[in-house]
């Protein structure tokens, strides 16, 4: 794979963990990432099993604890706010839990200085031949690689122009939401309230800036599609889930039509016959994303991540090393996504 010219689109965490190990082997490897910079968004991420092995292979598994959130619990209230129970850090926090944007950056901060990162332009098109990929950007021209790699999320570009629509690969779970912070007026310390009734659910934390409270307003809905709308139409779905509703809720409303950090997501499964085609491939939730419900999307990208690498350092051969990942990660993204399922249908029931 020495001198191998490796493109790939996105620069969250599967793009830049790739780029990375594919640096190690002699790669000259480019990140395209449609953001104007580094994303600084996002909520918690936790790490689950041999997620832990990567980033300890990455060297920066010591300065990822260093921001874990230290989240000490979730307590369960009813409609009026009274605690009726209380759910462990463990239950959304996995094994370790940190900020997005704390993993983001790191990611990048190791390898800025040696992979090429292009920011606010993404890939216009795509003309494949038998010895490369030819690549005509948005903004940047055109340029050739030998191999093009998808790792821009469940609404991927790159799987959109090889693979098809977005709703051939899609698979909605039936439920919608949003995220935003405001300020933290209920109080929390590295803490969390959870309500959930007649499918909907009503998640706060406090973690990382005890002044800031992370608001999460979930809802079962048949309507995938509102996922391209714009926050108009977005807010008005999530009032509608919430009209009538007490505790917290009007206030959490108000707040949601302030915020600046909006941000609207359905749980969507990405679901596909083969994870590439020719020179191109996917990975984490571009070929095969299991729901933010799995609680897997950022130990699934990571895992992915190094499989991908990996087998494209064993041989020359990336039809081979293509096969050989997607062999390899198929069980445990099976496994990954059965547990998407079953949580998304117990918060629909």
């Amino acid at each position: 794979m020495t001198n191998t010219k490796v493109l790939i689109s996105g620069a969250s965490v599967a793009g830049p963990t790739l780029a990375h190990y594919l640096h190690r082997t002699g790669c000259a490897v480019t990140v395209v990432e449609r953001a104007p910079r580094l994303r600084d968004t996002g909520y918690a991420v936790d790490f689950r099993g041999e997620a832990f092995d990567v980033l300890a292979e990455l060297g920066v598994l010591a300065e990822i604890r260093a921001h874990e959130t230290g989240m000490r619990g979730t307590t369960l209230v009813d409609a009026t706010g009274a605690e009726v129970g209380r759910l462990p850090a463990e239950a959304f926090a996995g094994g370790l839990e940190v900020p997005k944007r704390a993993l983001t950056r790191v990611l990048h901060r190791i390898t800025a200085d040696d992979v090429e990162y292009v920011f606010g332009d993404s890939i216009a098109a795509m003309t494949r031949h038998e010895s490369g990929v030819v690549v005509e950007f948005e903004r940047g021209g055109t340029r050739e690689f030998d191999l093009v790699i998808g790792a821009d999320g469940v609404y991927s570009n790159v799987r959109r122009l090889v693979f098809g629509p977005h709703e051939d690969a899609l698979r909605h779970l039936g439920m919608s939401g949003a995220g935003f912070s405001t300020a933290n007026f209920p109080g929390l310390d590295r803490t969390g309230l959870l309500h959930t009734a007649d499918g909907a659910a009503v998640y706060l934390f406090s973690a990382e800036d005890p002044d800031r409270l992370t608001v999460s307003l979930s809802f079962a809905t048949a309507a995938p599609d509102l996922d391209r709308c714009d926050r108009d139409r977005q807010e008005q779905a999530v009032r509608a889930a919430f009209a009538g509703r007490g505790w917290l809720v009007p206030r959490l409303l108000d707040a949601m039509a302030e915020a600046d950090d909006f941000h609207f997501a359905s749980s969507c499964q990405v679901h596909l016959d083969r994870w590439w085609d020719g020179r191109v491939a996917l990975v984490g939730d571009a070929g095969y994303g299991a729901a933010p419900t799995s609680g897997m999307g950022t130990s699934q990208a990571l895992i992915g991540a190094r499989a991908l690498a990996r087998r494209l350092a064993a041989t020359d051969d990336h039809t081979a090393a293509f096969a050989a990942y997607e062999a390899e990660l198929r069980p445990y993204v099976a496994e990954n996504q059965a547990k998407g399922r079953e949580a998304a249908a117990m918060f629909g029931g």
